[in-house]
């Protein structure tokens, strides 16, 4: 029905509301609620457990930020995971890099692949890309049996509540250090800055004690808490902020960019101060 508002608690104090066309779909699934629906502001948006999680208007920012920074840090990403991302949004981003090989999107949640499949194209399409593999599968569990595999990493995470919950530990990142090739990248989305500092400050702590080298990634994603959004990154041995510019491909994108991809790791003072 038209005119009724969705609205999504974002912060015990912050709320969130948008103006709904209709609900295309919703189901319980093993994990979580799942609903996709379609927004006057943002287009059709993916919901799990009534959080905001991806929608066709911004998608391309997150998308695009959480893979091609490290990627393009990364001087040969031939085999990269990602942890999570049902939307099949970043592993799309994945395949449009020239050296990658192989990506294996590991989702443990198969309803989010239908349910994008079928009422996201735009962003599912990478699911059928012949470099990607759709595993239905625990991530915790696979990086645990895949010891020196994957050239990045990628955790496409919910936020750290439910099933997720252990997609922010100390230990997981430790064991995907352990999945990683000898010049491997981890990348993840880590909350806002406003909003969550608590937990990035920890998860940066929690890097810097495994990675020879961390950074903090900003972007704007209107539909997130805040509106800026960070990723935080663990690399063995290639800094982000040292590529050389002209290594970057030209790809198709909406956001990322040569430029973008320095200017995003320049932190405000306020964000700054959660660095190690």
């Amino acid at each position: 029905m038209k005119g009724l508002w969705f609205t999504e608690l974002q912060t015990p104090s912050i709320k969130i509301s948008c103006l709904t066309n209709k609900t295309l779909h919703w189901e319980k699934s093993k994990y979580q609620e799942i609903a996709v629906i379609d927004t006057e502001a943002f287009g059709r948006m993916l919901l799990l457990d009534g959080i905001i999680q991806t929608t066709v208007k911004d998608e391309f920012v997150y998308h695009e930020m959480i893979s091609h920074v490290a990627l393009n840090t990364h001087p040969n990403p031939e085999k990269v995971l990602v942890i999570g991302g049902g939307d099949g949004g970043t592993i799309r981003e994945v395949a449009k890099h020239p050296k990658v090989k192989e990506a294996v999107l590991c989702e443990i949640d198969e309803g989010v692949v239908e349910a994008s499949r079928k009422y996201l194209p735009e962003i599912a399409a990478g699911l059928d890309n012949p470099k990607v593999t759709v595993l239905i599968d625990d991530g915790i569990k696979h990086v645990q049996e895949h010891e020196n595999t994957y050239d990045v990493i990628i955790v496409d995470s919910t936020d750290p509540i439910g099933p997720a919950v252990g997609l922010f530990a100390a230990d997981f990142y430790r064991q995907i250090h352990r999945a990683l090739t000898d010049e491997g990248i981890f990348v993840a989305q880590t909350e806002s800055p406003f909003f969550n500092r608590d937990l990035i400050k920890r998860i940066q702590k929690d890097l810097s004690e495994i990675f020879a080298i961390n950074k903090l990634i900003l972007a704007n994603v209107p539909t997130y808490p805040g509106g800026l959004w960070t990723f935080s990154m663990g690399s063995k041995k290639h800094d982000p902020e040292k590529v050389d510019r002209d290594s970057i491909p030209e790809l198709d994108t909406k956001y990322y960019s040569k430029d973008v991809h320095f200017s995003s790791l320049v932190l405000p003072p306020f964000v700054k101060e959660l660095m190690p």
